[in-house]
């Protein structure tokens, strides 16, 4: 956006040059310099970063040539397109008297600019990745390797926060691509493998290639046969990929075992590639019922994942809300709860990645599952023969009981995620 211009001098102290002033510069260290102020007098000082912006129309090499010349700054950039001006180096003084050169519009000191560093999410502290040794989550951009499919909304394709494995991408939605249309599907990848490189935020499992899988479209709307369709390409691809997440659900319930599942078409499939290698984590839903009237949550063969409200990552409670209102530390209003349910995980106010390079903070047991689909990665990334069962009895049995289950509807306490020792 173009800012209105700031006409008025910075003139603290202008006075007229001398040979001296050219001479004694000429003799100083890189770290001090000499002006000379009203009167003639030299004067030195330590050399300091500033911005020198002319009038418009001035020619910014030709001007800063000059004050070279006459008073030895050192010139660094020189700005000819979005503003006419120059960076150059120099003691406070000189900077003074060059706001008093007819030309000069004003000189600006320079600043230093760092990149924004790197967020850990709630999430990802209340599991504890960050003290898990695959993870290792230290800044540096060091991938655990393993493959996850995330069947969803698609993913930013071009993410800078994200490991996509763009040649596994499908389309399975009435979409022109894989690429993320609605954000959803980019969030849960960040919480499943957002890149620990010191920017941005960072996942579960930093790095894992995530392979996008688009089933439903812009209004996160699809159909059972769109599911079908990204579950068999998962399927199809289970020896590359280890997990799949499922941040998705309709109305069902668990019509049997994988030996009969009575005309279920998306149950069929999912019993199929589990029984391939691949571990699905699915959400329980967030409808405040039973998870055993939302497919998948109900089938037996996935993880299935509830939503736990927490706000600083911390356990122990009394934290205040955030995004939404709720209590810390508690099962969370929305989420679902039932005998289906293997796991709780941080699912409320959680920031990750977004469509077109963002990030977001949103919440649900969408947000819950990719913490558990990250966790699984971590142990399949150290665990290449363990199968999906093995997975999940893993999961279970690294869980804590360390949260306050005075809200859940269903007195049943389930194991909180933790991937510490993973």
């Amino acid at each position: 956006m173009r800012r209105p211009s700031t006409r008025s001098r910075v003139v603290l102290a202008a006075g007229a040059v001398t040979a001296a002033t050219v001479t004694a510069l000429a003799g100083l260290p890189a770290s001090a310099s000499a002006s000379t102020v009203p009167g003639g007098t030299v004067v030195h000082g330590a050399l300091q970063r500033y911005i020198v912006v002319l009038d418009a129309g001035s020619d910014a090499r030709a001007v800063a040539a000059q004050h070279a010349d006459s008073l030895g700054v050192i010139p660094g950039h020189i700005y000819t397109a979005a503003l006419d001006g120059y960076a150059a180096r120099m003691p406070a003084a000189v900077a003074d008297q060059l706001a008093g050169d007819p030309r000069v519009a004003y000189v600006q000191p320079d600043r230093k600019v760092t990149a924004d560093a790197q967020t850990t999410p709630t999430g990802i502290d209340r599991s504890d990745a960050d003290l898990s040794p695959t993870a290792a989550i230290n800044g540096t951009d060091q991938r655990v390797d393993v493959d996850v499919a995330v069947i969803d909304t698609g993913v930013d394709l071009d993410h800078p926060d994200l490991n996509v494995y763009r040649a596994g991408a499908k389309n399975c939605a009435l979409a022109l691509s894989a690429d993320d249309d609605n954000g959803h599907g980019s969030h849960v990848s960040g919480t499943i493998g957002a890149l620990d490189n010191g920017a941005g935020v960072v996942g579960m499992a930093p790095g894992a290639r995530i392979w996008p899988v688009k089933v439903l479209n812009a209004a996160g709307v699809g159909f059972t046969s769109d599911i079908v369709c990204g579950i068999d390409y998962v399927t199809a691809n289970a020896a590359s990929i280890e997990v799949a997440n499922m941040s998705l659900g309709g109305g069902g319930t668990d019509d049997g075992n994988c030996g009969r599942t009575d005309g279920d078409a998306e149950h069929q499939a999912i019993c199929a590639s589990v029984a391939a290698g691949v571990a699905y984590a699915v959400a329980a839903g967030n409808d405040s019922a039973d998870a055993a009237e939302s497919a998948p949550a109900s089938y037996d063969e996935v993880i299935t994942v509830s939503a736990l409200s927490d706000f600083n990552g911390q356990p122990g409670g009394g934290a205040p809300s955030t995004c939404r209102a709720d209590v810390d530390d508690t099962f969370a209003d929305y989420s679902n709860y039932g005998s289906d349910v293997d796991l709780i995980a941080p699912g409320t106010c959680i920031l990750s990645t977004w469509m077109n390079g963002g990030y977001n903070t949103i919440s649900g047991t969408s947000m819950a599952t990719p913490h558990v689909a990250g966790g699984a990665a971590l142990y399949a990334a150290t665990h290449p023969t363990a199968t999906p069962a093995q997975v999940k009895a893993a999961l279970q049995s690294a869980g804590t009981l360390d949260w306050n289950d005075s809200d859940d509807p269903d007195n049943t306490k389930e194991r909180l995620l933790n991937v510490a020792g993973f």
